[in-house]
């Protein structure tokens, strides 16, 4: 079967972005990148809202479907359509562990410090550089304490998130992380949540989708 002629509408520093990056090279996949500027706010253009009407990214479209939208709802079906290698282990505790950390990062922490919420706290929170700053550190902070709590007690953590092979967790954690060092924030007394995160940049699949390798990523 031949590979789909994905498109995927991008920016180098999207944490979701980077999430679909990883799962389409793990899949073996490419797709061709367009890129969309949040900080010109091209997401917001009657061209994309086409696309997407919430203005986010990344969306996936393959020829003759309809747009995909929401990074994790991207993965599963990556993960459906392509099962080899897979993204979740095969018991059903296992498969929902997986799913929980991935929430705990991609729908409970990257949320609160996307470019949407700046915005709204600067335009109309009353936030300058500072208390937007001291908002990012809050939570990024509690979001990889809460991680490091459950990834160093459970007896399901391994050399990754869930055993010793890359699922949709370690996607999700990767994703934070990097966005985490772009924005420098450094969190304190997480090792096993830094064990993980370094050992997946050593990985192809997630160093080729580092924000920082991406074109558009400052020099």
């Amino acid at each position: 079967m031949a590979e789909p002629a994905f498109e995927l509408y991008a920016f180098w520093r999207s944490s979701a972005t980077f999430r679909v990056r990883v799962a389409l090279n793990f899949k073996g996949l490419t797709a061709r990148e367009i890129l969309i500027d949040l900080d010109a706010g091209e997401q917001l253009s009657a061209d994309f809202l086409a696309i997407n009407p919430q203005g986010a990214i990344p969306a996936l479209i393959e020829p003759g479907y309809p747009p995909l939208t929401q990074s994790v709802a991207i993965l599963e079906f990556l993960d459906e359509r392509f099962p080899s290698p897979p993204l979740f282990p095969s018991d059903p505790h296992g498969r929902a562990r997986v799913r929980s950390l991935a929430a705990l990062m991609a729908s409970d922490t990257h949320p609160l410090i996307v470019p949407r919420v700046k915005k709204y706290l600067t335009a109309s929170g009353g936030f300058d550089d500072a208390a937007w700053r001291a908002w990012q550190v809050n939570w990024f902070t509690r979001g990889f304490q809460a991680m490091e709590a459950r990834l160093s007690k459970e007896s399901a953590t391994g050399v990754f998130c869930h055993g010793d092979t890359p699922t949709l967790a370690d996607i999700c954690l990767a994703s934070v992380t990097a966005v985490a060092r772009v924005f420098k924030v450094e969190v304190p007394d997480i090792p096993t949540v830094n064990r993980i995160s370094a050992r997946c940049a050593e990985i192809p699949a997630f160093a080729k989708a580092d924000p920082m390798a991406q074109v558009g990523a400052p020099s």
